[in-house]
């Protein structure tokens, strides 16, 4: 007779890629596949499977969950143009022109649009973690950014009527030709921005030649692989003058250039700052975010941890900036948005200019918030949004939505948790340096990225928090929220995978999360109790001083720290599971 629990629900498993997946198909080795007798939804989401099957397999991963509703998602790479370049010399037979956005784009933001879910991030709850805090007061960080155009200078309100958005251009032949359309909603916030190219080029030569002049290490960091048309068109002219006008002046300087997604540099930066150094964040909203964090920071410090984070980002409904139109413009010309058949704005705009027409759900805001005022009481939570109400009507329809929930909430007899509204910068500051002890910081989805990875790493490591995306309809995805750790997979390649070193926590517990709710939402007392085991045999071994290397030295006792490698690691929670 067989010792394993017996699960009638499906489980999807959403594979990815590098490091990870070596990682993943370890932890359903063990903890899953050996123990349970259960049927498992697999999907290859890998970055080759993306693009070999034009995207399909991210649309697959979407009906399996709206069919089955929990999943597990493994992180996946989303490529740039040189491993794009890569996967289609692997594969001659796919012509690049047919490709449809979701073979090369990340998965993430269709996935989440596609069930209808919006993402939850908090620490892992463990015992002996301690907060090494950086020594940011003084530190010599210099954040240099955009004065102009961008979303600062977007033109952005609510919709008058429910119908269709176009976005026209009108170039040299003198005909409307039409770039996007998509169906808005009455009140449905919407907004077009554009960044002059000249200004791009001018900001450029600017900031390399500030570096130079004072000597600092140079950091890059914008959203490419996302707002691949904007950002990574703005990504694209920067480096360009690097290359031919300043790198080799920089390297004779022994001055270091590092481009980064800008959420995963910031969160290196705030958390390992450089001793010297003039960060680059050509888009403006976010730009004027990190430099008052950074000169915050450098008057005060980052105070000692006590408190964990959890933050709420706003995504589905595929609105803002992830389900953006963006391109740059093909020639000189006039941009005009045509909403229901009414003419809203025209602007100028270059060859080259980037573009990005951006919009989102009110009925998807108002579930986001009401999401977040469920969990918020539920676990007794301060709230904190942030808002540019000040200059943004695309805003103002949140903080209208905030005020309509509360309300609807008192008068249903749930009495809301205590909530301010301020603006994001405000927000991420307070995250930082001033967090309360029980707090949830809502936020859209550029910032949500932003700040649960500075949050992540102020925590420990991005292994020590966990990520759970929630619809409406109640399908669950649990997810780890760091990446495929590239640098470690070329180790362990190299190596021939004799060294693998990567902390598994994110994902051990993510799988603990999915079992759990399964467990729950069947009545099977015995695959909630395994859950709730796998949890604490996990945070047991954390707390025991053993732990991967990304964690050395972050331990209450660090004398007694026993550092292992993947499957050592992997090994030791096994072992507290069958004590």
């Amino acid at each position: 007779m067989s010792s394993k629990i017996s699960v009638a629900s499906p489980l999807v498993i959403l594979h990815g890629d590098e490091m990870a997946q070596v990682a993943f198909e370890k932890i359903l080795e063990m903890f899953v596949t050996s123990r349970l007798d259960m049927k498992l939804v697999d999907i290859d989401l890998s970055a080759e499977n993306r693009l070999a099957t034009n995207g399909q397999a991210v649309m697959d991963a979407i009906e399996a969950l709206k069919q089955h509703g929990v999943g597990i998602k493994n992180a996946g790479m989303t490529v740039n143009r040189e491993q794009l370049t890569d996967l289609l010399a692997k594969h001659p037979d796919i012509d690049q022109a047919d490709l449809h956005p979701l073979a090369t784009k990340s998965p993430n933001g269709a996935i989440r649009k596609g069930i209808g879910g919006n993402i939850t991030r908090e620490d892992i709850q463990f015992r002996n973690l301690q907060f090494d805090k950086p020594e940011w007061i003084g530190r010599d960080i210099e954040v240099d950014t955009m004065t102009s155009g961008g979303i600062k200078e977007s033109y952005n309100e609510l919709s008058s009527a429910t119908g269709v958005i176009k976005l026209m251009f009108v170039g040299a032949s003198g005909d409307p030709e039409e770039l996007h359309r998509r169906e808005v909603a009455k009140g449905d916030p919407w907004l077009l921005a554009t960044n002059d190219i000249d200004d791009i080029k001018a900001w450029a030569h600017r900031f390399f030649k500030r570096a130079i002049e004072e000597k600092r290490d140079i950091y890059l960091g914008l959203k490419d692989t996302v707002i691949a048309g904007y950002d990574g068109a703005m990504r694209t002219v920067i480096e360009d003058i690097y290359q031919q006008e300043y790198q080799q002046q920089v390297e004779s300087l022994g001055l270091a250039y590092h481009y980064e997604l800008i959420d995963a540099q910031a969160a290196r930066i705030v958390a390992n700052p450089p001793k010297r150094a003039l960060w680059g964040v050509p888009d403006n909203t976010t730009g004027r975010k990190l430099y008052k964090l950074v000169e915050q920071l450098k008057r005060f410090g980052i105070p000692k941890r006590e408190a964990r984070v959890s933050l709420s980002r706003m995504s589905a409904g595929g609105g803002d900036q992830y389900g953006s139109y963006n391109m740059p413009a093909t020639e000189d010309g006039i941009l005009k948005v045509i909403v229901d058949g009414d003419e809203k704005h025209a602007r100028r705009v270059k060859a080259g200019d980037p573009i990005l027409l951006m919009s989102n759900d009110a009925q998807a805001i108002k579930d986001w918030v009401l999401q977040v005022f469920r969990d918020a009481s539920r676990k007794k939570k301060e709230v904190y949004f942030g808002l540019k109400r000040e200059y943004m009507n695309y805003d103002e329809v949140f903080s209208t939505v905030i005020t309509d929930v509360r309300y609807e909430l008192a008068q249903g007899g749930t009495p809301p948790p205590s909530f301010m509204i301020m603006r994001p910068s405000s927000q991420l500051i307070k995250m930082i340096t001033d967090p309360p002890r029980n707090a949830l910081y809502p936020a859209q989805n550029l910032d949500g990225d932003i700040f649960s990875d500075i949050s992540a790493a102020l925590g420990g490591s991005l292994a020590t928090a966990s990520s759970i995306i929630e619809s409406k309809n109640g399908t669950m995805l649990f997810e780890a929220p760091h990446g495929t750790a590239h640098d470690l997979y070329l180790k362990y390649q190299e190596s021939n995978g004799k060294e693998a070193h990567f902390n598994s926590s994110a994902l051990l517990f993510a799988v603990a999360n999915a079992l759990e709710t399964l467990g729950e939402r069947e009545g099977n007392d015995a695959l909630v109790g395994y859950a709730t085991q796998l949890k604490e045999a996990l945070i047991d071994t954390v707390d025991a001083g053993i732990i991967t290397g990304d964690l050395k030295g972050k331990t209450a006792d660090p004398d007694k720290e026993q550092v292992v490698d993947m499957q050592g690691f992997l090994d030791a929670v096994e072992k507290r599971l069958a004590s």
